[in-house]
């Protein structure tokens, strides 16, 4: 009995480790390009990738970006994002991208799609890149 009671404090603590995001669930591994948000196409070119547990990367339609990644599937919540700082033509894209991204609080990976909603009805479809 006092075998098993030091044990399980060891087997729980292995599996605090364990990756409870989105990317565990189906994400990682992939690109996703925004497809549409709120329903509307997004004429502009983001990507979206999760390279390690808890951490978000990608190419917005300016600038690469990166952040922390902290909620468990299905949540969806992103903490310090920062991007490059160049200047282009859809810069305006980029910062709407942007804004959309941080307001998510849910995600759905279903085969090639990802679906990033929030409380509010907004949504953000990506679809994996090939």
């Amino acid at each position: 009995m006092v075998r098993l009671a030091l044990i399980l404090p060891l087997v729980a603590l292995f599996q605090c480790d364990k990756d409870e995001t989105v990317a565990a669930y189906g994400a990682a591994d992939q690109a996703w390009a925004l497809q549409e948000i709120d329903g509307q196409p997004f004429e502009a070119s983001a990507l979206l990738r999760f390279p390690e547990e808890g951490r978000i990367a990608g190419n917005a339609p300016c600038n690469t970006y990166s952040g922390t990644l902290n909620a468990p599937y299905p949540w969806f919540e992103i903490a310090d994002l920062a991007a490059t700082r160049a200047a282009c033509a859809g810069l305006e894209a980029e910062g709407f991208y942007f804004a959309a991204l941080m307001s998510m609080t849910q995600s759905e990976v279903s085969g090639d799609v990802l679906i990033l909603r929030n409380e509010n009805g907004h949504e953000m479809v990506f679809k994996a890149v090939e």
